[in-house]
Formats: structure tokens, sequence, C-alpha cells
């Protein structure tokens, strides 16, 4: 005869084999009866409001899985689309000398002339002021220059000039009513001793010629190339009559100063050659109209005009293309 199941200590008859149990960890609440009475833990008496346990056939009650159910592991953070993870952490620390140009451990960064020192702030301040002075200095003198004659330009007019010549002249001919229609160029031609006494004349160089070829092409013309010689014979013509004969106490200058311009170009071009030594030189002009445009009615000549200077005699240490 097979022996009786053994029962609880409760009373209570044994549940189905095949029912399934709650797992242990579950929040099913455990009844004090299940509990063997002889156990010294169990405290003397507990409350009747003890909710009583379920019944075999009933269903254990669904947990409350909004306060029971235990924190899981954090997600991860969200990659960006191009796939590079971003690390959160503290900011790097800023790189040494980057909390002089801010405002604090917090600024901004300042940039620019606010990104410099003190004593590199007033150097540029300082350097701006006299740039700032030089470009008004230089447009009153340029203005004073150009303008009408008035009490400042006459009182001033040698620190005028010293300050515009020769490398800020100002030519306003090509603006004036009747601008130059000419081309005017200077020709010299020499007589040259020879070692045996004798004498030879060379042919006329055209000066003229040759400082225009320096110019055409060039970027950066040199002064000398472009004024020293066309200034020389302006201020000859101005100082003389038709006849070549000095007006006032300026005409001997202006023939010295020419002369010399001659000798010194005709060394440059050794017109004495290896044994000879310039004797007298003379200079021409050769002035020919500009032809007028097509649409114009005016008619010019197309001969040159030539104005022959005479013969000057070179100062012994002229001969050889010196300034004595």
């Amino acid at each position: 005869m097979a022996p009786a199941p053994a029962s609880d200590v409760s009373g209570a008859p044994p549940s189905d084999a095949s029912e399934p149990h709650p797992a242990p960890d579950s929040a099913l609440p455990t009844p004090d009866s299940a509990l063997p009475a002889s156990d010294p833990a169990l405290p003397a008496s507990h409350p009747a409001s003890h909710p009583a346990h379920p019944a075999p056939d009933s269903a254990p009650p669904e947990a409350d899985t909004s306060e029971a159910t235990a924190p899981g592991p954090p997600e991860p953070p969200a990659v960006p689309p191009d796939g590079t993870e971003t690390v959160s952490g503290p900011p790097d620390p800023p790189p040494p000398g980057a909390q002089e140009a801010s405002d604090g451990p917090l600024g901004e960064v300042r940039t620019g002339v606010a990104a410099l020192s003190l004593r590199y702030q007033i150097g540029a301040a300082l350097a701006l002021a006299v740039v700032a002075v030089a470009v008004c200095v230089h447009l009153g003198m340029t203005f004073l220059h150009v303008a009408p004659a008035n009490t400042v330009s006459k009182k001033h007019s040698e620190t005028i000039a010293d300050w515009i010549y020769p490398e800020f002249e100002q030519n306003w001919k090509l603006f004036a009513p009747n601008p130059l229609q000419q081309n005017v160029s200077v020709q010299v031609r020499a007589e040259i001793r020879t070692p045996d006494g004798g004498s030879r004349t060379t042919g006329w160089y055209d000066l003229s010629a040759q400082d225009g070829r320096a110019i055409d092409g060039n970027v950066a013309p040199s002064h000398t190339q472009q004024n020293e010689l066309r200034r020389a014979w302006d201020f000859f013509v101005s100082t003389h009559d038709d006849d070549n004969r000095p007006v006032g106490m300026r005409g001997a200058l202006s023939e010295t100063y020419l002369r010399r311009i001659m000798a010194m170009r005709l060394d440059r071009v050794d017109a004495a050659g290896p044994d000879g030594e310039l004797a007298r030189v003379q200079v021409r002009s050769r002035t020919t109209d500009v032809p007028p445009p097509s649409w114009s009615k005016e008619k010019v000549s197309g001969e040159p005009v030539y104005r022959v200077l005479p013969w000057w005699t070179l100062p012994e240490k002229e001969t050889r293309g010196g300034i004595g």
C-alpha cells in the first residue's frame, strides 16, 4: 500500500507537481504559516491582516515591475551618422599663454591687436600714428605744390620744393588746354682729339631715343632715364632766346648743366675710343609734330625742325666724362 503523501505543517494539501512553481526571486508574498513553528526566529505574534496563502488553483499575481524591477545597465550613447564616437569628459586644459589673451579662465580668446601684450599694443599704436602723420604731411605738401600760389605756399616754398622734388614732381601738362603735340629728341655729337694731334667728328647720338628704349617695357624705370635729359633741355630753352643767347643769370648755369650731361653720356658709350679724348660737344634738338587722328581735319607738317647749338669746349676734367 502506497504511503500517504506528506502534508505541510500548516495542513494545506500538496499542490499538483505538474503546476509550475513561482520563481524563488518572484515578488509573491511568503505566508507565515509556511515557516516551521519551531523556528526560533519566528516572532511571537503576527498581525491578523497578513495576506493568506493563495489558492493552489489560482494564478500567482503579476509582479509590479514598476518598482520591483532592478535597474538595468545604462544605454550606450548615440553614435553620430559619420561613425565617429564622441567621448564625453572634462574639457582639455587651454594651451600655454592662452589665459593672457583671454578675459579670464572661461573668457573668449582675443585675436588681432587685442591678443598682443600691452607693450606691443603701444608699439603698434605708435607705428600707426607715425604712418598717419607722414601721409597727412605728404598730402598737405602735394596740395600746396599743385594749388595756386597762396600765402602758405609762398612762405614755405623752399620746404615744399625740397619735399616734392624730384620723386613727387607733379606735371599737369597732359590736362592743359594746349597739351604737348610734338616729339622733341635731344642729340649730341663730339669732336675727338686723337693721340697724333689730329681730330675727328662723330655722328649724332640720339640720347632721347636711348632713354626711350631703356624705359620701354620697364615696369620701374629710373628717374634719371625719364627726366634728366628732358629737364636739362627744358631748362636751357627757358633761359635762352631763339638765337641761343642766355637770358638772365641762369643762362650760364643751364649751359653748364647741359654740357656736363652730354660729356657723361658720351663717355658711357665710349665715343672717344680707347686713345681719344673729348674736345668739344655740340647739341641739337629735333622736333616733329605728332600726327593728328584720322577723324581730325587738322593738317601738320611732317618735316622735322632742328635747333642746333654752338660748339662747347670741354674743360680738362670733362674730357674723360668727369664733372670738373
